[in-house]
């Protein structure tokens, strides 16, 4: 199956501190890593907080929500509830390029 590309939004959970930013909460660097590695093997494309909300956008390649969704839970900050998946929706790319796979 070909991959797709898919528009996922993330937003904190109930383990966030909104007191300290964002390189100060539990686990960065983990977290960091991590999603670090995602950009490397290629899953991750693009990813970021979105200015003045609780949310991140992130731009991922993968078969199917279900994989996007495993990927992702594997995250610290998934697990200790720093951040949530709230959206899952595949992306028709028109405008632009994100380079090949």
């Amino acid at each position: 199956m070909t991959d797709k590309i898919f528009a996922v939004i993330r937003t904190r959970g109930s383990r966030w501190d909104d007191s300290r930013p964002m390189e100060a909460q539990e686990d960065w660097r983990p977290h960091a890593d991590f999603m670090n590695a995602l950009v490397a093997e290629g899953f991750m494309l693009l990813g970021g907080p979105l200015v003045g909300t609780r949310d991140v956008l992130l731009i991922v390649r993968a078969e199917d929500e279900q994989e996007v969704d495993k990927r992702l839970a594997a995250d610290c900050w998934t697990v200790k509830d720093l951040l949530r998946t709230r959206q899952i929706s595949p992306w028709w790319l028109r405008l632009g390029s994100l380079g090949a796979p």
